[in-house]
């Protein structure tokens, strides 16, 4: 019915990774003062949230969902949940990583900056902000089929990071330590006014049907032939 995730151990999306990396960077070049990591999900996810904080996160908002749903929470709502924590926050940046590489899905950036009323910079590989204190602000250049585009964004913004942002540090074992003293505030959808329930049925999960494999033919004769009789799509 769906894979089966018994004794999986999980981790944090490599493209999330980027984008703690890429705050805590900010931080210690003296553009941001604090970094907070945020994540949906059940109990299991304050593991990924530990790990953003021995990454140098200063700390972070877990927004359980334990006790709304046993399904993963759809694109849509996690937007809305962290349209919440924006509003709470008041952030003058947030990134995410641009896409989840379970669903594969590159929405929630994009909801979020639409829910939150910000500009957004999406896809970003190089990320520079500029101006003076009241003024500031973000370069972000973009990895588009075209090749590279860059725009610019005023305060506060939502940029969602591509993979070749950055290269994210390993956690160093007293950075690890040091992450359990950190605070963690847990939160609940309902406690944020937001309904998670899917809005999306899983029908069946099936195999892709089998292909045979192709053939190499001598000349366009034979190929219009096996078009016409054998694959009967002339």
């Amino acid at each position: 019915s769906d894979v089966d995730l018994t004794n999986v151990k999980m981790a944090m999306n490599p493209f999330c990774e980027i984008a703690v990396e890429e705050a805590v960077r900010l931080k210690e070049r003296g553009v941001a003062t604090e970094v907070v990591a945020v994540t949906i999900g059940p109990k299991a996810a304050q593991e990924q949230l530990r790990t953003a904080l021995a990454l140098g996160a200063d700390r972070a908002v877990h927004i359980d969902t334990s006790a709304e749903t046993d399904e993963r929470v759809e694109s849509l709502a996690v937007a809305k949940l962290l349209a919440k924590v924006v509003e709470e926050e008041q952030p003058g940046l947030v990134i995410l990583g641009k896409q989840a590489i379970d669903t594969d899905n590159n929405q929630t950036g994009q909801m979020l900056a639409a829910l939150a009323g910000l500009s957004q910079g999406t896809f970003a590989s190089e990320v520079k902000l500029s101006g003076d204190e009241g003024d500031k602000t973000l370069q972000v250049t973009r990895e588009i089929d075209g090749g590279l585009q860059t725009v610019e964004l005023t305060l506060p913004a939502i940029v969602t990071t591509d993979l070749r942002l950055n290269e994210p540090r390993y956690a160093k074992l007293p950075d690890i330590m040091k992450a359990k003293k950190k605070p963690l505030v847990v939160t609940t959808p309902a406690e944020l006014g937001v309904e998670v329930a899917s809005k999306v049925t899983l029908l069946k999960v099936e195999s892709p049907a089998e292909r045979q494999g192709g053939i190499k033919v001598g000349s366009v004769d034979e190929l219009v032939d096996k078009l016409k009789n054998e694959a009967k799509v002339l």
